[in-house]
């Protein structure tokens, strides 16, 4: 079977490195924030080309800290995308706001940003992008109707790790970004984690103190906070993943750029605006099921990003709209295997698999 992800085939390869850097927290003891996150904060912040990052306990907890961080409250509501993980919507009704869903671009199927201003209303207060299969949304036109509303920008980067978009990182284009270090990310965690990353001095500020149960200083609780904390080990690992992230995505782009060569099937359309890092490599059939069924008995293992969308989702019924990119999205997207170890064998072995369907 060719796993859909190898992680043990990355543990080996960093095997040395993370024993080491995990050895050091238990020695150390600091088992809760400590000196390992704080590095990892300060070098994460530096690869994203943004100021501050603060590490968080998972993706999830990311979404929810930058959203209080610019004060989504009770009755606002926050424009995003129904095609993306649950997280994303479901991080705005914590905050006791309403997820607004626009509809997504045929062929990158990141947010259609000529559908933003459509759905500007009175109580707007932020604009949510998802960067999704590690390809930014296209930013400039949205960032153009944020500043015409002022509005606050949110990338939802959880996917993106490292890609470009026009030059500059996923996570450095908004007003603050998101990340999410889940295991099977492209800079993945040996558990959970995430992390929020922003220029802005006065919401890092905040942050640090909601993620910390809402303390100024020991014992002395400023506002209504989280236990947010990422762990000593966490930020370790995250450490020593970092400075192998770059070699990972161009591994992961010379294997996409394989597939599009081989593939005779609809896949993802790569923007001129940017460099992806796939962390998903997405194809597109009117069998999505047919076609992973053959799959599975080809031995090739595959994933589906996602299956229902989020406004059909019984926990976000009442949300409404039409959305038909996004629904046939969810009806012919298939993931077929991506990882950093893949070898040519296995790449030709999918191709040839996928091919022997679609003839």
């Amino acid at each position: 079977m060719i796993p859909f992800l190898d992680l043990k085939a990355q543990y080996r390869s960093i095997k040395d490195e993370v024993d080491r850097a995990i050895e050091d927290v238990i020695t150390n003891t600091q088992f809760i924030l400590g000196p390992a996150v704080e590095s990892f904060e300060r070098e994460f912040a530096k690869y994203c080309g943004i100021d501050h990052a603060i590490g968080v306990n998972s993706g999830t907890s990311a979404l929810h800290l930058a959203m209080l961080a610019i004060g989504v409250g009770e009755g606002d509501e926050v424009i995003t995308v129904s095609h993306t993980f649950v997280a994303t919507a479901a991080a705005i009704r914590y905050c006791g706001a309403q997820p607004v869903f626009v509809d997504v671009t045929p062929g990158t199927f990141t947010m259609d940003p000529s559908q933003i201003e459509a759905a500007i209303t009175s109580r707007t207060k932020a604009i949510m992008p998802v960067h999704l299969y590690g390809q930014c949304a296209d930013m400039d036109p949205i960032m153009d109707v944020a500043r015409k509303h002022k509005l606050a920008v949110i990338e939802d980067a959880a996917q993106a790790h490292g890609a470009f978009y026009r030059g500059k990182r996923a996570g450095s284009i908004g007003h603050l970004a998101i990340f999410s270090f889940y295991p099977g990310k492209n800079l993945g965690a040996y558990g959970e984690g995430g992390a929020v990353v922003t220029n802005d001095r006065a919401l890092v500020d905040k942050m640090r103190m909601l993620r910390d149960h809402g303390q100024s200083r020991k014992y002395a609780h400023d506002v209504l906070g989280y236990n947010y904390h990422l762990e000593g080990i966490q930020g370790a690992v995250l450490g020593v993943k970092l400075r192998h992230l770059d070699d990972w995505n161009r591994a992961r782009r010379e294997h996409a750029a394989r597939y599009r060569e081989l593939l005779k099937i609809e896949m993802l359309e790569e923007a001129s605006y940017g460099e992806p890092v796939y962390h998903i490599f997405p194809v597109f059939s009117s069998k999505r099921d047919e076609l992973q069924a053959h799959l599975t008995a080809k031995g090739v293992a595959t994933g589906i990003h996602y299956p229902i969308p989020v406004h059909l989702q019984k926990a976000f019924e009442g949300t409404g709209g039409s959305f038909p990119v996004t629904e046939r999205a969810a009806r012919e997207t298939l993931s077929l295997p991506m990882f950093a170890e893949m070898t040519s064998e296995q790449i030709e072995t999918v191709t040839n698999a996928v091919n022997d369907f679609a003839s």
